[in-house]
């Protein structure tokens, strides 16, 4: 009987290893992007993503001062139209991380002007 149990105690201490072994594998795919590059989030940044290559589950870096800027993630006729839709999630630490998820992914800054400044980004993930 101890065998059986020693042998069950086996596999499920090499799953949670195997288990493990491929959440880190998923994460370690995972780029990291600071949105504006050194200049952080700002004006003029629509056209950053230009160029680079996103897949689902990157992480976008918005750094900038939370008393002059914010981060909301809205939808196309948000991002188009410059405006906030119900249910938009608002960030604004200044520092936040947020993951892509496939398709397109949209973030505007909605602080009054900032915009229609061209304080707006669109990325696609694969």
């Amino acid at each position: 009987m101890a065998q059986g149990r020693g042998s069950a105690g086996h596999s499920v201490a090499l799953g949670v290893a195997l288990l493990c072994l491929l959440i880190h594998c998923e994460l370690a795919e995972s780029a990291l992007y600071t949105v504006g590059g050194g200049g952080g989030w700002t004006f003029n940044t629509v056209s950053w993503p230009n160029g680079k290559r996103f897949r689902a589950g990157d992480v976008l870096v918005f750094k900038y001062n939370p008393a002059a800027h914010n981060v909301v993630a809205v939808n196309a006729v948000g991002y188009n139209r410059c405006t906030t839709p119900r249910g938009s999630k608002v960030f604004k630490s200044g520092n936040d991380r947020i993951r892509l998820r496939r398709g397109r992914n949209y973030f505007i800054c909605n602080f009054v002007g900032h915009c229609q400044a061209g304080m707006k980004i669109s990325v696609t993930a694969t």
